[in-house]
Formats: structure tokens, C-alpha cells, sequence
């Protein structure tokens, strides 16, 4: 199963603070808004989002092309989805916990 680009979606205290700690890491800001507190952080195939007060929780992100057909292998397998995706096609996002309460999400663009 082909899961897409990987990234870690990390719940931030400090926009500012975090974008420059991974800034002298060589990270460069890509995407986002620094004033609407979101910003996506790449450094060659590592890609860190920064997420200040949208969510409680670090996320491990997978973008698949069909994150749908992720959510039906994960439910057959006898997982619990906590949210899962809505309609039949176009965007959407699927979100668990792993066996160790990580939060997993499959987003699809």
C-alpha cells in the first residue's frame, strides 16, 4: 500500500520559537502563515507541519492518493477509526490512534 509523502504535524507552544529552532536546522518555511499559526517546514524530503493551537496531539501525516481505500484496509483489519472520511470522492482525511495512542491521519489532497 502506497501511503504518499510523510510529514510529522507537531502541536506547537510558539510559532515563532518553533520556526526558528528548525530554521537552524536548515529547515526553510514552504507553506502556511506564520500570523495565522500554521506553517510547513521543508528541509529536502523532511517535511515538519507547525501547528500552534489547532490541535492538542503530534500527528503522524500520510498523504495517499486514496485515502479511502486506507480507512477500508485499516476497518477490515478490525481498527477503530476516529474520524474517517466523508463522501465518496475528492479531499479527505482519515485519523486513528496507533496500539501506543499515537495519532495517525491519512490525508488526501
Amino acid at each position: 500500500m502506497d501511503l504518499g509523502i510523510f510529514s510529522v504535524s507537531l502541536a506547537v507552544k510558539d510559532i515563532g520559537a518553533s520556526r526558528k529552532f528548525y530554521e537552524t536546522l536548515g529547515f526553510k518555511a514552504e507553506h502556511g502563515d506564520e500570523a495565522q499559526k500554521w506553517l510547513i517546514m521543508i528541509n529536502g524530503d523532511a517535511k515538519i507541519g507547525l501547528f500552534e493551537g489547532m490541535f492538542e496531539d503530534n500527528i503522524l501525516t500520510f498523504h495517499p492518493l486514496d485515502a479511502r481505500t486506507v480507512e477500508k484496509t485499516l476497518r477490515e483489519a478490525g481498527y477503530s477509526i476516529d474520524k474517517g472520511a466523508e463522501g465518496d470522492e475528492g479531499p479527505c482525511h482519515t485519523v486513528l490512534k496507533d496500539p501506543d495512542g499515537n495519532v495517525v491521519m491519512f490525508d488526501q489532497f
